[in-house]
């Protein structure tokens, strides 16, 4: 009985370091990207959404953007409004601060051995989503997976799902600007949504984002792709505060 006891210890000690541990690692991964993210001052660049959801029309549309650290942003075309939860232009700290009970998840991958996935649960508030009542809050428990560069320190993917249903993928794709500037080239997002309340959401959340109207449709089924093309980059040319303070 006294070795029962001594083992079940020890085993209680070794999970309470190995959890102390992953949130250590967890916080440095965190810490890193968020450096990698606001190594750049400022930057403008060309944007070009394409959209395929049903019940929304929209050609390829061009759109110019300027970027100033921490949270300056200006498009300078009409007919689109930016939303920070899309996560285009918020800092991995401030998305990672919507996530709670966060892990790194048993992943490895032979073609990118740098890349690895912290899991964590979405914090409800953070969404702005109306719930029917307080045990529908209680039960709606999505997970995001993030999936990190170690060796660039950039978000590489995004996926939002609630048990193994996907509702939302987040992909990013990145090259060198002027030799020594890692920045996105591409993103392509990926929506599956079946839910009313969520669908509605989703579409107040698009019809935000492209400044569009949604047609109305009979399914609550919402399944589409948006493309997000970065072109023409101006990085770090130092610009001013007052630009974004004009109309």
């Amino acid at each position: 009985m006294k070795n029962y006891y001594f083992f079940l210890l020890i085993s209680l000690l070794f999970i309470n370091v190995s959890y102390t541990q992953d949130i250590k690692l967890i916080e440095k991964i965190i810490k890193n990207t968020d450096l990698q993210y606001r190594s750049i001052d400022d930057y403008e660049v060309d944007i070009i959404v394409s959209l395929k959801v049903p019940a929304f029309r929209m050609p390829k549309k061009r759109y110019k953007v300027l970027f100033k650290q921490p949270d300056l942003i200006k498009v300078t075309n009409k007919g689109f409004g930016i939303l920070p939860k899309t996560g285009m232009f918020t800092s991995p700290n401030d998305n990672f601060d919507n996530l709670t009970d966060m892990f790194i998840k048993d992943f490895k991958d032979m073609k990118y051995p740098n890349d690895i996935i912290i899991s964590g649960l979405v914090i409800i508030d953070s969404l702005k989503v109306e719930m029917p009542n307080e045990y529908a809050k209680l039960t709606f428990k999505p997970t995001v997976e993030v999936k990190i560069d170690t060796s660039k320190w950039v978000i590489k993917s995004v996926v939002t799902k609630i048990d193994t249903l996907k509702l939302v993928e987040i992909y990013n794709f990145y090259d060198y600007i002027d030799k020594k500037y890692y920045m996105p080239k591409e993103s392509k997002l990926k929506y599956y949504l079946k839910d009313k309340k969520l669908s509605n959401w989703l579409k107040k959340d698009l019809n935000s984002i492209i400044g569009e109207t949604s047609q109305k449709n009979s399914s609550d089924m919402i399944e589409g792709n948006i493309s997000v093309q970065f072109e023409n980059y101006k990085i770090n040319s130092g610009l001013s505060k007052s630009l974004f303070l004009e109309n």
